[in-house]
């Protein structure tokens, strides 16, 4: 247990007491919700100072997942306290996508051979910042679709070098600037897959916040914020098996649930919720809640049909 940022410590620096984990998820869209949740698969407790940096954690089980799926392509998504030189190397089926540092240092990719003597330049012209970028960028309006909602915004991409993070992979740089937005650019997001469009980049970015809402739902809901432990193996097992709890239910709520019966239900406990357009994870778990005590009731009587199987009620004395 160290100290270390937590995004819900009290206080100005969000410093709280406990385990860190690095976790890594599957960003899927289900037909019961209107945004992308993210299911827990892969966890990896973080230990400041004698552990590997997060960033090394992260590609490591982001490298797994990979690999598991060589058919696949993974894109990687993390935000801004993930990106740096573990990156680098990545298998051939996975990309990298993060928000780019205001003060990092672009440069042109590498020029052609020369004909001189000497190892080619391993990179071109000093490009600048982001903000040296969207001073000279020819900005395109177009729609992308992000937190649920589809907004008109302007767009500049730049395919470059992010040199001092990831050397000498290639990157696409998109600017995005929104409509009503005074300022040089309002979010700069790097990819290393530089074959997909600039709307998909930034969608996929913003698909990012799905793991903050699958954390905070794991600790409120699931119990992942519960758990008290001191031994390590216990440590390290609690919470990761605490939030596979929530990959399970979504699984089971996508073959068993009934999304219009329980948002109905919903709606009729709470009409003054008239915002409400979809199941929460609570409304999934309310549904798991009552299928398994109907189950269980099922099984009961199940077996009172047969007497003369054994029971484990205690013997009564004679």
């Amino acid at each position: 247990m160290f100290w270390q940022h937590d995004g819900s410590a009290k206080g100005r620096d969000g410093i709280g007491r406990g385990n860190c984990f690095v976790v890594t998820g599957l960003v899927v869209t289900v037909p019961f919700l209107t945004r992308p949740i993210c299911l827990p698969v892969l966890f990896r407790l973080h230990i400041p100072k004698s552990g590997v940096s997060k960033p090394d954690a992260a590609r490591a089980l982001a490298s797994l997942l990979a690999r598991a799926f060589p058919e696949r392509r993974v894109h990687v998504v993390a935000d801004a306290a993930y990106r740096g030189p573990a990156w680098r190397t990545l298998p051939a089926n996975a990309t990298f996508t993060t928000r780019l540092a205001s003060n990092a240092v672009l440069y042109a990719p590498p020029p052609g051979p020369t004909g001189r003597r000497g190892h080619p330049a391993w990179k071109g012209a000093k490009l600048g910042t982001c903000a040296d970028l969207a001073a000279t960028a020819r900005w395109q309006s177009t729609d992308v679709t992000r937190y649920g909602k589809t907004e008109k915004v302007a767009i500049a991409t730049v395919t470059c070098l992010w040199w001092g993070s990831l050397r000498r992979t290639p990157v696409m740089v998109v600017l995005v600037k929104d409509s009503d937005s005074g300022r040089p650019y309002d979010i700069a997001v790097v990819s290393t897959d530089t074959t997909a469009s600039a709307e998909a980049i930034v969608s996929r970015y913003a698909a990012r916040w799905s793991v903050e809402q699958t954390i905070k739902d794991s600790k409120v809901l699931i119990g992942a914020g519960d758990t008290a432990n001191r031994v390590r193996v216990a440590v390290e097992r609690s919470v990761p098996f605490a939030m596979l709890g929530l990959t399970i239910l979504v699984l089971w709520y996508a073959g068993h649930g009934t999304a219009d019966a329980d948002l109905a239900a919903a709606r009729a406990r709470a009409p003054w919720n008239r915002r409400k357009t979809h199941v929460s994870i609570d409304d999934m778990l309310i549904a798991f809640r009552q299928a398994r005590i109907t189950t269980i009731s099922t099984d009961h009587d199940t077996l009172d049909q047969y007497p003369h199987r054994p029971t484990t009620s205690a013997p009564t004395a004679a």
